[in-house]
């Protein structure tokens, strides 16, 4: 015990510098993720998952043979609520999608979509959490700052690492983002809205780059004296290399960000023309810039705090948020696709789980994190198919299952990260970030 213990102290230690870019353990097929989330839960059974039977059972007791449910609200057994959406087949593929995404539709073959997603979140707390971290309980280490422990970062000037939040943050706000037991130095950072997304990157005014250089490194050799006995703390660490990033955000932040030089075109296509399109919009275009900068993660938040959650007035919440996302999104595809930078990078979209077929004070849906649809593009992802189902009222997946797990199992093998041997050692564990699952990856989705 006491030698584990030994290692477990030398291990947290030694800290790996994040800037510099490490071997993945196989070929990667995306060299970075944008993970596009929706949080709050968009409802699969009326965006990309039609259910002929649930419309034909309309305001019917749900049956029996369906099992019992628990849900968030406790509103399991309301009648079935059908979809009033029309729906069509778009692409090669055939990709069933309802009609409040017409942008996205026309991508439809550069999508792969996953109709039986799993989680084990029953409330936004823990589905938030899990969706990002693998766990409904705070403590884990985020995807995002896995991809980071495991590949380094792709740049010297900004952070590896970024989430994009748009009204409010989400649940669990840092939490989302956090390195959990990992060196605090992989931590994402937090963009923010308005015309200075990264906060503190102005130098004062009367101040000079020599000047804050001389202050930085003064500073740095404070912290590191400091630190001599307190090599495990890792906090200090990654303190002393946030103001070394934060001394490079001040150089290369700003231009980063700047908007202005991108053209009148690309920010149409963007939306920023329009105020329902304007907010979401600009974090997408910021995602193919810093990504084009050599960000590895990128994760925008579309209704941050649960702005999709239709407990009531399902469709008044639907049609806002599907036309605050819809053309950004599609702009996204499009100008990564056009730019040669689609096929090396992974783009996600979904929220922490789906909604339920039966109604909730009428005119809205529940949580369902027993079966809904995700879907994916780019970064190797064989677009135009469909993959898994859920049962013929949308409630449970009953057609390969894929679990949180397998999904972020999968995500890591298109990075190139093997799952299994991407671990650290914590309390004598060889912790992973797939927790203790992720053996089903979704193979379906490799391009070859």
């Amino acid at each position: 015990m006491t030698a584990m213990l030994a290692e477990d102290a030398a291990q947290a230690a030694v800290v790996h510098d994040p800037t510099i870019a490490r071997k993945p353990h196989h070929a990667a097929k995306a060299k970075a993720v944008i993970f596009l989330f929706m949080e709050g839960a968009p409802s699969h059974i009326d965006l990309l998952d039609p259910k002929p039977k649930l419309n034909e059972m309309h305001g019917q007791p749900m049956p029996a043979s369906f099992g019992k449910v628990i849900t968030a609200m406790g509103t399991a057994n309301n009648n079935l609520m059908g979809s009033p959406r029309t729906w069509a087949q778009y692409g090669k593929g055939g990709i069933w999608m309802s009609e409040l995404t017409p942008h996205v539709a026309k991508h439809a073959d550069k999508l792969a979509v996953l109709r039986s997603c799993q989680s084990d979140g029953l409330n936004h707390a823990g589905g938030v959490s899990q969706m990002n971290t693998g766990d409904i309980l705070s403590g884990r280490p985020s995807l995002g700052a896995w991809v980071t422990y495991g590949l380094g970062s792709m740049n010297k000037n900004l952070p590896s690492f970024v989430s994009m939040i748009d009204e409010r943050e989400p649940f669990g706000n840092a939490k989302n983002w956090g390195s959990g037991f990992l060196p605090a130095v992989y931590q994402g950072s937090l963009f923010r809205q308005g015309d200075v997304p990264i906060l503190n990157t102005k130098l004062p005014t009367g101040q000079t780059d020599e000047r804050q250089r001389a202050r930085l490194a003064y500073l740095e050799a404070q912290n590191r004296e400091y630190g001599a006995s307190r090599e495990d703390d890792t906090t200090l660490d990654a303190r002393i290399r946030s103001f070394e990033l934060a001394y490079q955000l001040q150089k290369s932040g700003p231009e980063a960000v700047d908007l202005s030089k991108e053209t009148d075109e690309t920010k149409s296509m963007y939306g920023l023309d329009k105020p329902e399109t304007a907010v979401f919009g600009r974090n997408c275009l910021l995602a193919r810039r810093l990504v084009e900068r050599g960000v590895r993660f990128v994760e925008l938040y579309c209704g941050s705090g649960s702005g999709w959650d239709a407990h009531t007035n399902l469709e008044g919440n639907h049609k806002k948020w599907c036309k605050a996302s819809d053309q950004p999104v599609a702009a996204l595809l499009e100008d990564l696709h056009r730019r040669g930078m689609l096929d090396e990078t992974l783009v996600v979209w979904g929220g922490e789980f789906g909604r339920t077929p039966f109604n909730e004070k009428g005119n809205g849906r529940d949580h369902n994190p027993w079966g809904f649809s995700m879907w994916f593009a780019g970064g190797g992802v064989r677009g135009g198919q469909t993959i898994g189902s859920t049962d013929e009222i949308g409630l449970r997946a009953v057609e390969r299952p894929v679990h949180v797990h397998d999904i972020h199992a999968s995500m890591l093998y298109l990075l190139g990260l093997d799952h299994m041997r991407l671990t650290y050692l914590r309390n004598g564990r060889a912790e992973r970030p797939t927790v203790l699952g992720g053996e089903k990856m979704v193979t379906e989705l490799w391009a070859g």
